[in-house]
């Protein structure tokens, strides 16, 4: 499992700026060239005539109001998100948390308080994943499959003995900086291409509005929406 992650997800080099996703993502292929890759399965498809797959995810929820906005527009729109739970605000509102299970979102653990993995004892990181499952698990009857690390930070000795597939992303819009609707929209449609992984916070109004541009205009262009674990185990 973990060497098939390693093929589909590449390497991370990211400055640490002790903020949210703040640095573009660096993407440095560990396996094969990623946007090669990337470009071949596109004319794959196109000869296929299959269509383009994307998925859409979200970091630092629920929010009490702007995750419910977000959950009301997506099943509008027939799409599934992925969304990557900071373990306190799953346990503040575990009614959202159940409604995204629900509804067949995929979810995942961020850490409890959302922590740089590295800048702790592995003891202290530990704790903070379990309480996330805890928090998650106590809604959903389920313990989650995936973790996204806060700052895209990935701690590798940490990584073997967790039963979590870590999961990153490919376009990062910076919509937490920004706050710029036109500006979120743009930087993602430019960059949206086959096999490519969203990054978003739903804990802003304009990322929940950006959201549903860049749903409407990619599905317009013949993309379709998929939860991130099926690039993974395909």
């Amino acid at each position: 499992m973990f060497l098939l992650f390693c093929f589909l997800f590449p390497h991370i080099e990211q400055k640490d700026t002790g903020k949210e996703d703040k640095d573009e993502v660096k993407m440095v292929s560990t396996c094969l060239e990623w946007d090669l890759m990337k470009t071949e399965k596109m004319d794959e498809n196109e000869i296929l005539g299959e269509k383009p797959k994307i998925a859409i995810t979200f970091d630092d929820g629920p929010h009490p109001r702007h995750t419910e906005q977000l959950l009301d527009g997506l099943k509008e729109r027939e799409v599934k998100a992925a969304f990557f739970l900071i373990g306190e605000n799953a346990a503040a509102y575990p009614e959202i948390v159940k409604r995204e299970y629900e509804e067949g979102h995929l979810i995942g653990n961020h850490t409890f308080h959302h922590v740089d993995l590295e800048k702790i004892p592995e003891e202290t990181a530990m704790k903070e994943i379990a309480m996330t499952n805890e928090a998650i698990s106590s809604v959903t009857g389920e313990v989650p499959q995936f973790i996204r690390p806060p700052f895209g930070i990935r701690k590798k000795d940490l990584e073997e003995k967790l039963n979590e597939i870590p999961v990153l992303w490919n376009i990062d819009p910076l919509d937490w900086n920004t706050k710029n609707v036109d500006e979120i929209v743009n930087k993602v449609v430019t960059k949206a291409k086959d096999g490519a992984i969203i990054l978003l916070h739903d804990c802003y109004q304009s990322s929940v509005e950006a959201a549903f541009q860049i749903i409407d205009h990619l599905q317009a262009e013949g993309f379709d929406f998929v939860l991130p674990d099926q690039f993974i185990f395909e």
